[in-house]
């Protein structure tokens, strides 16, 4: 795994910008190489943020968005349409406005879904769609179920918003998701934040990805994000520091997020 790197940006909406113009490099550095490029999103306020930034940006028509797979580290395990959702506020930002491919849309299950309220169904459903997609694709990465090898994408970029407790996707710190070795996708209950119910990667998932970029900004991170990169708790504490990719893990923050880096750490990068 990659030791992580870090870059500090002046404030938020430079972040936003640079990562938005760092995303559209790697999806065409990837379709060129490739011909296809997979990235999975995250929600929240930065991840959304990258996503509007990305659709006013003139670089969007760079990318070959019919080549495009798109995936979720996790998702509220709510009906379909639901404002809350990822996908729904991901539509929202960028995805109604660029000519994807429907099929290579792959939106975790809803609660009014094809399993309807069974969220370990749900969750079931798209451990199999991730293992379809790696099994016909030339690259990818394995991670071991029940002592079967099951396959999960070699995503290109694998983004992940950081959460004040240090949560990535729906893995909260001490609960039962970050103890899980053997699943790609897990159902999440008695989430500590709302909604309580959701599906989520799980850590040998997150870090088949080529690239896991982590996004924090503002003051209400510079805690979790000082403790996950001290060294100072492992991944049941703070799931962040967990989150590592196979050649790069990155850690773009804003400077108020930057503020409380302990010393003797790598040192950040300021753009």
């Amino acid at each position: 795994m990659s030791a992580p790197q870090i870059v500090v940006h002046r404030d938020k909406s430079l972040m936003a910008k640079a990562t938005a113009a760092r995303l559209v490099t790697r999806i065409v550095d990837a379709q060129a190489a490739r011909g296809e490029a997979s990235v999975v999103l995250t929600g929240g306020r930065n991840g959304n943020a990258l996503l509007a930034e990305l659709a006013a940006s003139p670089a969007r028509d760079a990318v070959d968005w019919s080549r495009l797979d798109l995936w979720w580290g996790d998702e509220r395990f709510l009906p379909d349409g639901d404002p809350e959702r990822n996908v729904t506020q991901a539509r929202a930002e960028l995805l109604d406005a660029v000519p994807l491919d429907p099929r290579r849309v792959h939106v975790m299950g809803a609660s009014d879904g094809p399993d309807g309220d069974d969220v370990d169904a749900a969750a079931a459903r798209y451990a199999e769609e991730l293992a379809a997609a790696a099994g016909s694709g030339a690259a990818e990465h394995a991670a071991r179920v029940g002592g079967e090898k099951r396959l999960v994408p070699a995503f290109d970029v694998l983004m992940l918003g950081v959460g004040p407790d240090t949560h990535v996707a729906s893995l909260f710190p001490e609960q039962p998701g970050v103890y899980e070795a053997d699943r790609t996708v897990v159902a999440v209950r008695g989430a500590p934040k709302p909604p309580p119910v959701r599906v989520s990667f799980t850590f040998p998932t997150i870090r088949a990805a080529q690239e896991v970029w982590l996004l924090a900004a503002g003051a209400d991170k510079a805690d979790a994000v000082a403790l996950a990169l001290s060294g100072s708790a492992g991944e049941v504490q703070a799931p962040a520091s967990g989150a590592r990719g196979v050649s790069r893990t990155l850690w773009l923050l804003d400077a108020e997020a930057a503020a409380k880096l302990p010393a003797g750490i790598v040192s950040p990068v300021f753009d």
